[in-house]
């Protein structure tokens, strides 16, 4: 692949007089090769030298010679300007429309990326944000675009956030062929950029003003851009983020998959023993041989409510009761249930998530706070096992109550189980326990039946 510099020494517009760059420089002198443009140098287009507020300040319009031009030669020489190189075999053509992640929510959410990726290239207006775990197809469908761009002859510019911070460290060099300016307004004033993995990981102040001015600056001028990020949003610095959400609807966010930490370390799965094991059918409603028959019609009603919640997850369900008496299993009966449906499920034993919620904030942590915090908050359906278990910290209170707190108001569909009673969590967690007395969105099902295990060691 033809270097940066090359790129930049070749397609730069030379030493024109009416064409500068946004702030009215004049671009520097590069010769052209072959048949290429004397006016754009073959990037295909051109900015005017006009004042700050200018309604065409940092506007790229296309040039003359778009119009002379036969239609191979444009594409040839577009192509030659977009930096992708090898990447140009990638189009919506060869695009696997299942995607690269096996599960079915992702799946159907690489289908609803395709979609908008490529309503978006066949009129580039605003931000296209894609974001996603790694190998969840956001480069894919960063670079269809780029290339579909191309095909319609519309000038894009592929580059990922590292390279262009190596490249523009490097710029500094005097003997470096192309210049800082050169670069920096090359990326800042493209008609289409297409800028792949931005990231603020161990990102210095340096690095992320450098982002933060391209960024700023094709937000304020509304240039079409296309962005991916790896994770959530969340992880980026606030003055970013604000601007690739477009809360004035500029910007479009497309999650391509589930973010991968809880895959790479566990988290939220579900084993796969416990789901053959605990199942609706081998739920035992007897409840051993001490259960009374009140403590046998309260396993039959907990039983028809989770069923009935397995069927369509709706609002909370609440399950309290003595240990052993069947809590986890029906709550790993309806994840199983849901499992088949092809819904996210986040399952965990509280002191557990507690503990892998702290293990984030070492250094060596392959996942984040704020991604895993962020899944935990919006999964589709979240379980958390054995509240009350945990060791009761500030911190682990303080974690907890957000939790409760964000899926509460969202009322997503959430189950908790417990060993302690409704008035004993009202006594130890009274802010937690506020919103799960809430009868509107919670469904409390006490179980009081004995532990039937104790029993059966006994027998």
């Amino acid at each position: 692949m033809e270097s940066l510099g090359d790129i930049l020494r070749r397609i730069t517009a030379r030493n024109i007089s009416t064409t500068t760059n946004g702030a009215g420089v004049s671009l520097p002198d590069s010769e052209p090769a072959g048949d290429v443009c004397p006016r754009c140098n073959g990037s295909g287009w051109v900015t005017h030298r006009v004042h700050i507020g200018h309604p065409e300040f940092g506007q790229a319009i296309p040039c003359s010679c778009q119009e002379t031009q036969d239609a191979d030669t444009r594409t040839a020489a577009l192509r030659r300007y977009s930096n992708l190189g090898a990447l140009a075999r990638i189009t919506f053509t060869t695009t696997n429309l299942e995607g690269p992640l096996p599960d079915g929510p992702s799946r159907k959410m690489f289908g609803e990326g395709v979609t908008a990726a490529a309503r978006f290239a066949e009129d580039p207006q605003g931000w296209l944000v894609l974001t996603g775990p790694s190998g969840s197809g956001k480069t894919h469908l960063a670079v269809a675009i780029a290339n579909k761009c191309i095909e319609r002859n519309q000038t894009a510019f592929f580059i990922v956030a590292a390279d262009l911070l190596d490249h523009l460290r490097a710029a500094y060099s005097p003997e470096n062929p192309v210049s800082y300016d050169d670069l920096f307004e090359q990326v800042r004033n493209v008609p289409v950029l297409v800028l792949d993995d931005l990231s603020m990981a161990n990102a210095t102040p340096w690095a992320q003003e450098k982002l933060f001015q391209v960024i700023n600056h094709r937000y304020n001028n509304s240039l079409p851009t296309v962005v991916t990020v790896r994770g959530p949003l969340q992880r980026l610095d606030d003055s970013l983020r604000t601007r690739l959400e477009g809360a004035d609807g500029t910007a479009t966010v497309v999650q391509l998959g589930n973010f991968n930490s809880r895959l790479v370390l566990g988290i939220g799965e579900v084993r796969a023993e416990m789901l053959e094991r605990m199942t609706f059918d081998n739920f035992d409603t007897l409840g051993g041989a001490s259960a009374s028959d009140q403590d046998r019609e309260s396993l039959d009603l907990v039983m028809h409510a989770a069923r009935t919640f397995a069927d369509d997850p709706d609002g909370w369900l609440l399950l309290t009761g003595p240990r052993g008496s069947g809590k986890t299993h029906l709550a790993v009966a309806i994840a199983g249930e849901q499992l088949k449906q092809g819904s996210q499920v986040f399952f965990a034993f509280v002191p557990t998530l507690l503990d892998h919620l702290r293990a984030t904030f070492s250094p060596d942590s392959p996942v984040g706070y704020d991604e895993l915090f962020e899944q935990i908050n919006s999964v589709p359906l979240l379980v958390l096992d054995d509240l009350g278990a945990e060791s009761s910290t500030v911190w682990a209170e303080e974690k907890l109550y957000q939790i409760i707190v964000h899926r509460h108001e969202a009322r997503l569909p959430t189950v908790i189980t417990s060993a302690a009673s409704l008035n004993e969590l009202e006594d130890s967690k009274s802010r937690i326990a506020s919103r799960l007395v809430d009868g509107i969105v919670v469904n409390w099902q006490p179980i009081t039946a004995p532990n039937y295990r104790d029993q059966r060691r006994r027998s």
